[in-house]
Parts: structure tokens; sequence; C-alpha cells
């Protein structure tokens, strides 16, 4: 599956455009990651634990994003996006976004 935030896929043309597809996944942050991440927040430098999990959720998110592009027959998603969003107080969003095609390449 190729993925891409351009409107096209360099050396590939569109021959069909599937439609919008999404995947999100929604994550609650835990006690022991908030304590680690307050002592960090005290003496500075990166909150790995948030990173870790943030990391782990774009990865969820993209997975279902292309399970959906390949149900519906794509070989590609392209205008790729990300939005985070919070749902409450300590549970976020984060939803993937594009458009599945069919590429071939040019030529």
């Amino acid at each position: 599956m190729i993925l891409a935030t351009s409107d096209s896929v360099p050396g590939k043309r569109i021959t069909e455009v599937k439609g919008l597809v999404q995947g999100n996944t929604i994550r609650a942050r835990n006690i022991g990651r908030d304590i680690v991440a307050g002592l960090r927040n005290i003496v500075g430098g990166e909150v790995t634990e948030y990173t870790r999990l943030m990391s782990e959720s774009r990865e969820q998110a993209i997975m279902r994003m292309v399970e959906q592009a390949e149900s519906m027959g794509a070989n590609a998603v392209v205008g790729m996006r990300f939005v985070t969003s919070m749902v409450m107080q300590g549970a976020s969003e984060l939803l993937a976004y594009g458009t599945a095609v069919v590429v071939e390449d040019e030529g």
C-alpha cells in the first residue's frame, strides 16, 4: 500500500478513485505514565512515555485506514492527513484519513 500526503504519487497515475478512508483510535493516559511525565516536566526533557503512546496511536490509526482502503480495492491512499482532538480529560483521538485510489505505473 502506497501512502502519500500529496495528491499524487510520482511515477504513478491515478486510474480510479475509491473514496474517503479513515482510521482512528482513542487513547487514555494512565496514572503511571502521568507520574513519570510529571516528574520529567519538573526536570525537563522529552516525555518518552507520551511519545511512545502517540507513536502507537499513529500506527494503529494508519493500519485501520489501510485495512479500509484494501477492502475497497485500493492500492494507495493520497492526501493523507492526521487530526487529533481531545475527547475528554485525559483521552485523545487520533484520526488518519485520506483518499483511497488505484494507481498504475505511468507509460
